[in-house]
């Protein structure tokens, strides 16, 4: 899925998915700066600072053994999503905030949405003072492992669709220890790809059946 969304704030989002560690980790909220604008490619968010660490947990087995498979069907990352969502909505000052996709992926056009409303972005990772960041971590470690090549060739099909499609500056992704690293802006922190251009608009548009599902957080 390829979805909009309508703000430079994007970027910056972006720019703190590059540098998480390990760099490709997809989470369940976009993250951003303080100034109200939404996200450029919907760029992903890892858990906010905080003085505790999380370890990962193991997947729920069903009675086959298949990992996150759940008799009802519904996997623990969804469940995760949901319990993540909930708390954004009671507590986390955003009682409007959608639903998780059925494959526990964030909804990132509707939550993009909702990050670009006026000094609505600050919060939009977490919950106002970050207080739905251990259902965030939750979310993380409940989300399923990715074939890390088949994002990188996902995500290097996307952004040559985008080159083609008039967004000449749009960079590749790149594999850096083991992890598919995003594409885009080549200067995230000083933006040269204006996300609210038409062109842009209209390039993300025709590219959106190039990525993954959940990748469309990512590039």
């Amino acid at each position: 899925m390829i979805l909009k969304m309508t703000s430079r704030a994007a970027a910056r989002l972006r720019l703190t998915a590059l540098a998480a560690v390990p760099v490709l980790v997809f989470s369940a909220a976009c993250g951003g700066g303080d100034d109200g604008g939404g996200a450029k490619g919907h760029g992903i968010a890892e858990a906010p600072d905080t003085s505790s660490t999380s370890q990962p947990s193991k997947p729920a087995k069903s009675a086959k053994g298949e990992p996150g498979a759940r008799s009802d069907g519904k996997s623990a990352f969804y469940d995760a999503q949901m319990t993540f969502v909930q708390c954004m909505r009671a507590k986390g000052g955003y009682p409007e905030y959608p639903d998780p996709k059925l494959s526990g992926y964030p909804d990132w056009s509707k939550v993009g949405e909702l990050g670009s409303q006026p000094g609505r972005n600050a919060g939009i990772k977490a919950g106002k003072d970050n207080v739905c960041v251990d259902e965030l971590k939750a979310v993380m470690a409940a989300e399923p492992k990715r074939d890390q090549q088949k994002s990188y060739e996902s995500m290097l099909a996307h952004a040559k669709c985008m080159r083609d499609n008039g967004v000449s500056q749009f960079t590749n992704p790149v594999m850096s220890g083991g992890n598919a690293v995003p594409g885009g802006d080549p200067s995230p922190g000083s933006p040269v790809i204006d996300p609210e251009s038409p062109a842009y608009k209209q390039a993300r548009e025709a590219c959106r059946t190039k990525l993954l599902d959940g990748l469309d957080g990512m590039q």
